[in-house]
């Protein structure tokens, strides 16, 4: 929210320290997967609950959060703005109270009425108190521990009502001054619901205004989330300007996926501002795709009106940016999903039949188009991910809606060998199709293609490089596998713009979304950081789709 009450204030020096994220998203997270396993052996779900990593309701159903922030502790006269949320197809909404530090305190009567307003609206109701906002940089804010006893004082209100409500205990509860700080009072804020008797599922935001660019609650998560003695607890990101690329946006979610971790995108905004220009695209099209709840920032009311959804609180007046959310790709009536505690569709959990055995046509140096026989459901087919299989191991090669696809960004003169999985709106994945193998034919010498490669910055034992791909042809290139050799041991470490592989000295790069269409004329640039010794001499020849490419 940019306003006076701004829930996401940065100062120009964060501009300046985005890359910086970017740096320390290539941070992992301490936490082998057995461990966050063991989450849901701690204690009996008591409604909305976390196991394994998701949100789940009672009943076992996956929860996924499709809905938006709701300013009602500033607008508690807007009463229709639940009816009209859920008109949208949200199933959630986010509500801003006060614990009294900074605003109105919202009593035990009003937020009794809010819950009541969530069900009879059928909305998971996310609570949150706006008056932590900026603590320690913002000398206004309150401190987690006055939050933790204001949801205490609650506790009458809220018992009960753990299939319908998420506590969010205090709103970016940090600023950008020590964000180190946040770990301790954070953990202890948990600490003390869960000793007060809460059961409820916690959410708990980040520092850094909730934008973690500093990357502390990503490195700290383990260890609050196993402060808890329920394992109720759910992280929650805010992506404002600080995620203007796809590569900070999908690097963060994964680490927390790949540790097990749960997290929602608890705010994000999508139009411009002085700061940047966020990726909300790749925002909701990472959340759809890792199956990640979001909370679009703001229904109505904010003091700069480019974040409100609806205009004037009036739905059939929405902003370009609440048509984005709610009616966009991947937005909220595409994805949404009610709650099944409101009798929303019972769970599928019956997986689709294996398809038929993929055949092979259209094989190119780079490319080859397989179709199968189509899988059947009991409730519906909804695609298939194809995968390259390699002896046990599997890599995902494309995903299509219907039974044929073409898989590019192969390497000439290679024998691949493919099989289909079908899957459901649910989730259910079938057992996997026979497989086919297909030899590319050889790449045509001389390709149209040119490759800049540099070293950009050093320090002792590393470097940062960067390399430009440019299509000297007259054809746009849609897909690419670049593929050099490292002449001194250097290795790769991590990389943006592309998916490396290394064997040896032998370095491929797959495209990235983002990076995987070049049209005539133009180029596209993959950053990396990688180890050395003293020497680090450039690669002396590169190949694009198996074709040889000029260098400089």
């Amino acid at each position: 929210m940019r306003s006076t009450r701004s829930t996401t204030p940065r100062s120009p020096a964060t501009v300046l320290l985005t890359a910086l994220a970017t740096l320390l998203g290539l941070l992992t997270l301490l936490s082998p997967p057995a461990q966050a396993a063991a989450t849901s052996s701690r204690a009996a779900a008591t409604g909305l609950h976390i196991s394994n990593g998701r949100l789940l309701e009672r009943n076992g159903n996956d929860f996924v959060m499709r809905g938006v922030n709701h300013a009602h502790t500033w607008y508690p006269g807007e009463t229709r703005s639940l009816a009209d949320i859920k008109a949208l197809g949200a199933n959630t909404v986010r509500v801003v109270l006060s614990d009294g530090h900074r605003w109105s305190r919202n009593s035990a009567e009003d937020v009794a009425a809010v819950v009541a307003d969530c069900k009879k609206n059928r909305l998971i109701c996310v609570l949150e108190v706006h008056d932590t906002t900026g603590y320690g940089e913002d000398a206004a804010a309150g401190t987690l521990d006055h939050a933790a006893d204001y949801w205490i004082s609650l506790k009458s209100v809220l018992a009960g009502q753990e299939d319908y409500v998420v506590i969010n205990i205090g709103n970016e509860p940090w600023g950008n001054t020590d964000p180190a700080g946040w770990t301790a009072p954070t953990t202890a804020a948990v600490q003390k619901l869960r000793a007060a008797g809460f059961q409820h599922t916690i959410m708990v935001d980040a520092p850094n205004w909730g934008q973690d660019w500093q990357g502390v609650m990503r490195a700290d998560a383990r260890a609050v989330h196993d402060a808890d003695t329920t394992g109720n607890l759910l992280f929650s990101i805010h992506m404002y300007s600080v995620f203007d690329t796809a590569a900070e946006i999908t690097d963060y979610l994964d680490a927390f996926v790949s540790a097990r971790l749960p997290i929602v995108i608890g705010e994000f905004g999508g139009p411009a501002d002085q700061y940047g220009d966020p990726d909300e695209n790749t925002m909701m099209a990472a959340a759809e795709q890792l199956g990640l709840g979001y909370l679009a920032w703001s229904w109505s009311g904010n003091t700069d009106p480019v974040l409100d959804l609806a205009i004037d609180f009036d739905p059939a007046r929405l902003s370009s940016w609440g048509e984005r959310v709610f009616h966009g790709a991947n937005g909220i009536a595409q994805t949404s999903r009610e709650a099944t505690v409101f009798g929303g569709t019972a769970p599928d959990t019956r997986a689709p039949t294996a398809p038929g055995t993929p055949a092979a046509s259209d094989v190119s140096a780079t490319s080859v188009t397989l179709t199968w026989p189509a899988a059947t459901d009991d409730v519906g087919v909804t695609g298939y991910d194809v995968v390259r299989v390699n002896g046990t191991a599997e890599t995902t090669a494309a995903s299509s809606t219907s039974t044929s696809v073409t898989v590019s960004s192969l390497t000439a003169a290679t024998a691949y060998t493919f099989a289909v999985y079908a899957k459901d709106a649910a989730g259910n994945r079938s057992p996997r199709s026979a497989t086919v193998t297909v030899r590319t034919s050889a790449g045509t010498p001389g390709g149209s293609c040119s490759v800049g490669y540099r070293v950009t910055a050093s320090w002792p034992g590393g470097f940062q490089g960067e390399i430009a791909i440019r299509n000297t042809g007259t054809a746009t290139i849609s897909g690419w596998t670049l593929a050099f050799a490292f002449p001194a041991g250097q290795t790769v470490s991590n990389m943006w713009g592309g998916t490396p592989a290394q064997n040896g000295s032998s370095v491929t790069v797959a495209a990235a979304s983002y990076t995987s269409t070049i049209s005539a004329g133009s180029s596209v640039t993959v950053g990396f950081t990688g180890t050395a010794s003293t020497a680090n001499p450039a690669p002396t020849s590169f190949t694009l789709n198996g074709s040889a490419c000029a260098t400089g």
